[in-house]
């Protein structure tokens, strides 16, 4: 009797609590979006590769991030985005397919069954948002980098060609992380993540990720980021010193800042410093901790509410050799680059065209042209079309 008069009472409390939850929660927003890009750019040397990469030993090399073929018609990528949205949680799933995409998920392959595959390599993002208070918030799932000022969805970026600060920063985490908003000026985020671009932890180490943001005055924000990690994988020997794994160190400091002078005219400025010590995730590394970094100037003005025109500017160091970006013998480079980029919008605002001229100058020999010599530098010109929705 006395078990009976208790599953009453506790299926009594159930339907009041449901009862309850029913009543007093607000309904939640669905919404779902995305795009789709194409574009074709000339190189002006004419490369016999009809690649905008140029060279790195005796191999391709990493002189652009996405758009890498000159002279050829190329779809980018397309995107399917959703997104749930309620008083307590959010839920974004990000799915992107094409090269770009692939080219998004750099170093995972496709895998056999039990091992990421096809389907993990589609999602760009994929998170809940957990609201624990109006300040506070907690994140879950696979996110998109919180470095850098230029991001993977080329709608939001003026320039379609992207930086050579993006093309050598993280692009996604997957992790957890918390954030706090001290009022609607400033907030704080702090989390832990398995490592840089990767499905699958390399190591047993996790990286300690952050960012505070703060907005002096009305139209000006200011994000200071930042990543301590061990990517490595294995020991580095290099003569008679080594590194072993546990003591690799991957880090990178950046600030990203945005200012709204008037509603016509925008300046941004991205600038990062970072550094490697030991492996990174397997492909080796320096035994002694080598370093790199760039600044970027972004500077845009709109002419009108369906034409404007923007100018990014950047250097990035490399010459330590610590990331990819090298000149035509696989030696660490520099390069000082500048993008101009128009911005045309049409069909109700669900067209964007961006005609846009790039030129990157070497420190070193890097390009080829079509008898096979090299130069120091390249200039493209072309225009992407994107449709978003």
């Amino acid at each position: 009797m006395k078990k009976a008069i208790l599953l009453i009472n506790c299926l009594f409390l159930g339907f009041a609590a449901q009862a309850q939850d029913s009543t007093s929660a607000t309904p939640g927003k669905f919404t779902f979006s995305g795009y789709m890009d194409t574009y074709y750019f000339g190189n002006f040397n004419n490369p016999k590769s009809q690649s905008n990469l140029g060279l790195n030993g005796s191999g391709v090399g990493n002189a652009r991030a996405f758009d890498q073929k000159a002279g050829q018609f190329g779809i980018g990528l397309i995107q399917a985005k959703a997104v749930y949205s309620a008083s307590k949680v959010d839920a974004v799933m990000d799915l992107t397919f094409g090269t770009f995409a692939d080219l998004g998920n750099y170093g995972n392959n496709v895998g056999l069954l039990g091992t990421p595959g096809s389907t993990a390599l589609a999602i760009k993002q994929a998170y809940i948002v957990f609201k624990a208070t109006d300040k506070l918030s907690f994140t879950a799932g696979q996110f998109g980098t919180h470095i850098g000022y230029e991001v993977i969805d080329a709608p939001l970026n003026y320039n379609y060609s992207l930086s050579n600060l993006f093309n050598n920063g993280p692009f996604y985490h997957i992790g957890l992380k918390a954030q706090y908003a001290f009022s609607d000026k400033a907030s704080l985020m702090v989390g832990l993540v398995n490592n840089v671009d990767n499905l699958v932890d390399n190591n047993k180490k996790k990286g300690l990720i952050g960012q505070f943001f703060f907005s002096p005055v009305s139209g000006w924000n200011v994000y200071l980021n930042a990543i301590v990690s061990n990517e490595a994988s294995q020991d580095v020997t290099s003569g008679t010193t080594t590194v072993k794994a546990d003591d690799a160190n991957y880090q990178l400091f950046d600030l990203t800042t945005t200012y709204q002078i008037t509603p016509k005219f925008f300046l941004g400025l991205n600038a990062a410093s970072g550094s490697q010590k030991g492996d990174y995730q397997g492909v080796g590394g320096p035994v002694t901790s080598k370093s790199w970094g760039g600044v970027a100037g972004y500077a845009n003005y709109a002419f009108t509410d369906k034409f404007g025109l923007g100018v990014r500017y950047e250097t990035f160091d490399n010459k330590n050799g610590a990331r990819a970006l090298t000149d035509a013998a696989g030696n660490g480079a520099s390069v000082n680059s500048i993008t101009v980029t128009g911005n045309i919008t049409a069909a109700d605002g669900h067209v964007l065209l961006k005609p846009e001229l790039r030129i990157d100058s070497y420190s070193a020999n890097k390009f080829e042209k079509n008898d096979g010599s090299l130069t120091t530098s390249q200039a493209t010109l072309g225009m992407a079309a994107i449709f978003k929705f």
